[in-house]
């Protein structure tokens, strides 16, 4: 599902950046895409996402 409709950013490449980069807010996603950069409708469902990818997280951010 894409979350960030502005930028073509999905539900999948946000928990992907989590569990393998380590992102844990959305000051990490902005530094790794252009999330929320625009409109900025996507912010609050990303962090649920960043939420929900909490356990997994491997290592620091990009």
């Amino acid at each position: 599902m894409y979350v960030c409709l502005c930028h073509g950013i999905s539900d999948k490449k946000i928990k992907k950046l989590a569990i393998d980069e380590g992102i844990t807010d959305i000051r990490g996603l902005k530094r790794c895409t252009a999330l929320g950069s625009q409109c900025g409708k996507c912010v609050k469902q990303a962090k649920a996402i960043l939420a929900e990818t909490e356990p997994f997280r491997l290592k620091q951010a990009c």
